[in-house]
């Protein structure tokens, strides 16, 4: 398994690279490509749980909230959240068993929400100032947390965390992971210069950055537990599906954009 997850992370993180340097189109249609995917892996796990949801239309709103994140335009995320809102449940008044109605609306609209509204962080982050450099700090934070946490948790983990969640994971790997986070964003600061925000600032980002990640990781987890399924997807060998790698990024992201605001 740690063989196949090195050779995942070999091809994909250069591909994540070029995409952050470049930037768009590039980094929207990746972003876009892994909303997708994600989406569609969430909606499998709805219909696992008996939901039906209407996943086309799940598609095209998580494509809506993330190339929607360009306009400059106030009015626009509100258009959209009216529109995940209440499309999906028009769109229902043509189903002909309305037993299901309400659940397969409400994983409908969550789907959208829970990955096309987070990812679109992503833009928006990246339209920033130094927003290259942010979106980097934000990945290599979540990536060095979730390598660091394993690696610790395996070796020293004792104490369980969330047996009844996620098994796996102990009180050691969790702090492991918020000291490995801590020390990616310190190092990526001092290279790219985003250190002139002041270690006050630099160093609690590290540590909610590592908390925020293992919250989404512990997130999805419930979901899949409460579908019956070990892992979203098998998509990317070694990792399991892409949710399974989004789920710590997405809460990753959110929290850097929004202490870029309203700290930094």
């Amino acid at each position: 398994m740690l063989r196949q997850r090195v050779l995942s992370s070999i091809v994909l993180i250069p591909i994540l690279i070029a995409a952050i340097w470049f930037g768009d189109p590039w980094f929207t249609l990746i972003v876009a490509v892994f909303g997708i995917l994600g989406a569609v892996e969430f909606y499998r796990m709805a219909k696992a749980v008996d939901g039906e949801p209407a996943s086309a239309l799940g598609f095209l709103l998580v494509l809506a909230f993330i190339i929607g994140a360009h306009s400059d335009d106030g009015r626009l995320p509100p258009l959209l959240v009216t529109t995940a809102v209440l499309l999906p449940l028009i769109w229902f008044i043509r189903t002909p068993d309305r037993s299901k109605a309400f659940l397969s609306w409400a994983w409908t609209i969550t789907g959208a929400f829970y990955i096309g509204w987070t990812m679109s962080h992503f833009v928006l982050l990246r339209e920033l100032d130094d927003g290259r450099d942010w979106v980097f700090l934000a990945l290599l934070g979540t990536f060095t947390s979730d390598t660091v946490a394993f690696f610790v948790g395996r070796s020293f983990g004792k104490h369980k965390m969330a047996p009844s969640i996620s098994p796996g994971k102990t009180w050691e790997g969790a702090i492991g992971g918020v000291a490995g986070a801590i020390a990616a964003v310190i190092v990526l600061g001092m290279i790219t210069g985003l250190d002139e925000i002041g270690y006050v600032k630099l160093i609690p980002l590290g540590l909610l950055l590592s908390l925020f990640a293992q919250v989404g990781d512990l997130s999805e987890s419930v979901l899949k537990r409460s579908s019956g399924i070990k892992d979203a997807g098998s998509l990317i060998p070694g990792h399991g599906g892409v949710l399974d790698r989004l789920d710590s990024i997405i809460f990753s992201v959110v929290l850097v954009y929004y202490y870029i605001l309203w700290i930094v």
